[in-house]
């Protein structure tokens, strides 16, 4: 078995007397990551928002991803403190043996990798296995075969670019939110809770291999697009913005806004209908159309009909008027807005909605920051925490999880500052010696 100086990885919280929470829910799972640009880092960074210690590495100098634009006039890459808040950073060599086997050595200690990089030679779950048996790793990869894919590559193989934007069957429209990259950040998130959860019960580790475009696949199925093609041999076309199935339509108001307008169930129809008083003309349109709007198909039937009823009730009144009719009835919908409009005036992306804080992020200045959206009641609020500075705990890190002293570590990554790029080349036969040190520690007996 493996023996570590540090306490066995667990997810708990601890309560005071009165049975509040006061550590977070991840308190003393540690993780660490060996990753580039979405699925792993979000992953990781969900887990590290609820407390998790998670420590990612990258090569020295950093990885791919941390000039990703949008960059700062200084060179900062918001995309990658973006998604990497909470986290510790450590750079390595890891082109060199033993930038590699420290590497190793903080995945041993830790007991649980996430990565999105070629899970292969040193990286390989069957070399890390080796030294530590209860390991967990969960590789994310592009294809279930193992080909590289993107969340823009796979949007494309889907199908629902041909069925999104305006009815252009023609002109393909990928969406801007990398979503399957979102959605396998949380699935990847999701399967290391569980493998974890297993071995505490077991003591069993967990090789899990995760696919982006299964992700998505898996997706498609659970919505339907598929069974719609086999059973119903349909292929459903461009609506734009109308619900499929329903009725959803947008508007435009007085003040030249739009709105997003939705009724799904029967009580969002008639809140619909009380809201903008249409209730007899809406009537008078069943009739004539020998349809009941109470039931989904036959509003879908004739979106047209009742959006032409809609339309000018809505053209007629401003954003604030539309906002107040329809919120004094419940019903369902939304304002459109630019990025811009979201950032500088919506209450929901500010300080006022808990979701937020104004957080020092160094390198960049105060920003609005958002923590993780679950929130466990009865638990002190976990704050929103900067990105680290991109390398800059290699010291502590190695210093804190595999007990190098500061002459070993100056061996290891040399004195130069956190973070500065190391020199290339042939190894340093001191610095092989301490990693050696370290690797023969944390070997099972």
């Amino acid at each position: 078995m493996f023996h570590s100086s540090t306490p066995f990885p667990f997810v708990h919280a601890i309560g005071d007397e009165g049975g509040r929470m006061t550590a977070a829910v991840l308190d003393g799972l540690k993780v660490v990551e060996v990753s580039a640009f979405i699925a792993a880092p979000l992953g990781g960074m969900a887990l590290a928002q609820l407390g998790a210690d998670v420590v990612r590495i990258d090569q020295t100098g950093g990885g791919p991803d941390l000039r990703r634009w949008p960059v700062t006039e200084s060179g900062e890459s918001l995309y990658w403190h973006g998604l990497n808040k909470g986290k510790r950073s450590v750079f390595l060599d890891l082109r060199s043996p033993e930038g590699q086997r420290t590497a190793q050595d903080l995945i041993v200690e830790a007991g649980i990798v996430l990565t999105n990089m070629p899970a292969k030679a040193w990286l390989s779950y069957e070399t890390l296995v080796r030294r530590r048996p209860d390991l967990i790793m969960l590789s994310i990869r592009g294809t279930h075969d193992n080909r590289a894919a993107v969340d823009y590559t796979v949007q494309a193989r889907t199908g629902l670019p041909f069925i999104t934007g305006p009815a252009r069957p023609d002109a393909p429209v990928n969406q801007l939110l990398p979503a399957w990259d979102a959605l396998c950040a949380m699935t990847a998130a999701f399967g290391l809770l569980a493998a974890e959860r297993r071995r505490r019960e077991t003591g069993a580790g967990q090789l899990i291999e995760l696919s982006l475009e299964d992700v998505a696949l898996w997706m498609l199925g659970n919505l339907g697009y598929i069974a719609e093609i086999e059973v119903l041999k349909h292929e459903r076309g461009v609506h734009g913005n109308d619900i499929y199935g329903a009725f959803g339509c947008d508007f435009a108001t007085l003040d030249e806004r739009r709105v997003m307008v939705a009724a799904l169930t029967p009580r969002q129809w008639s809140a619909l209908s009380a809201a903008t008083g249409l209730g007899e003309a809406f009537g008078h349109l069943e009739k004539a159309m020998k349809a009941d709007f109470t039931a989904d198909a036959d509003r879908w039937r004739c979106r047209r009909a009742i959006a032409a009823l809609l339309e000018p009730w809505v053209a007629a009144r401003t954003l604030a008027e539309v906002g107040a009719a329809f919120d004094s009835h419940r019903v369902l919908w939304g304002p459109y807005q630019t990025l811009r409009q979201l950032v500088e005036s919506d209450p929901a992306c500010s300080e006022a909605n808990p979701l937020f804080a104004r957080v020092h992020q160094p390198g960049i200045g105060n920003l609005l920051m958002p923590g993780s959206p679950l929130h466990f009641v009865g638990a002190d609020p976990i704050s929103a925490r900067p990105s680290p500075v991109p390398g800059g705990d290699t010291r502590a890190v190695i210093a804190e999880r595999l007990g190098l002293s500061p002459a070993a570590l100056d061996k290891l990554v040399g004195a130069a500052p956190a973070g500065a790029a190391g020199p290339r080349g042939a190894p340093d036969q001191d610095a092989v010696s301490a990693t050696n040190q370290v690797s023969q520690r944390n070997t099972p007996s």
